[in-house]
């Protein structure tokens, strides 16, 4: 028999599109992390419903595949988050959740160290296994580390930790 007559028992609507790569990783996570995780498998069920609430649901037959693609994403990344208690990080050196102040030839800059789904390089929210992260975790106010970037390493040293509120 063609594949084509063929459909699995777990497949709601047309194709199921493969599955979005998982990280390695632990998925450590923030405590505003986590509510963003949160916050986006609701709305992504949401809109699951409402186009299964459609009359048109040709066109949508597509849109609803990526979307359960995306739920199968979003309930695995909220089902393995390790929340990390930022009060419980260590004030004396960079740990996950620290807001960092570091000083280099480039200038000044902060990154904050977040979980990998929190990443956003445009506000300096870079993941904690990211290159510049690797090279900050466990140093101090004063360390002077190598950040080793496609562009060459630069030296840079931690001239403040803080681990704000998450906001």
């Amino acid at each position: 028999m063609s594949r084509s007559f063929v459909k699995d028992a777990d497949e709601s609507v047309g194709e199921r599109l493969p599955d979005i790569p998982l990280s390695e990783h632990p998925n450590y996570v923030t405590p505003r992390g986590l509510a963003q995780l949160r916050a986006r498998l609701l709305e992504v069920r949401e809109r699951r419903d409402a186009l299964r609430a459609s009359t048109e649901a040709l066109p949508q037959q597509r849109e609803l595949a990526a979307i359960e693609r995306e739920l199968r994403w979003l309930n695995t990344r909220v089902g393995s988050a390790i929340e990390v208690d930022l009060a419980q990080q260590p004030r004396d050196r960079v740990a996950f959740g620290a807001l960092v102040t570091v000083d280099s030839d480039e200038g000044e800059a902060h990154y904050r160290i977040v979980g990998e789904d929190e990443a956003d390089v445009e506000h300096g929210w870079v993941s904690y296994v990211s290159p510049l992260a690797k090279a900050l975790l466990g140093a101090r106010v004063g360390d002077e580390v190598t950040w080793q970037r496609p562009a060459g390493d630069l030296a840079v040293e931690i001239t403040a930790i803080e681990y704000p509120g998450d906001d």
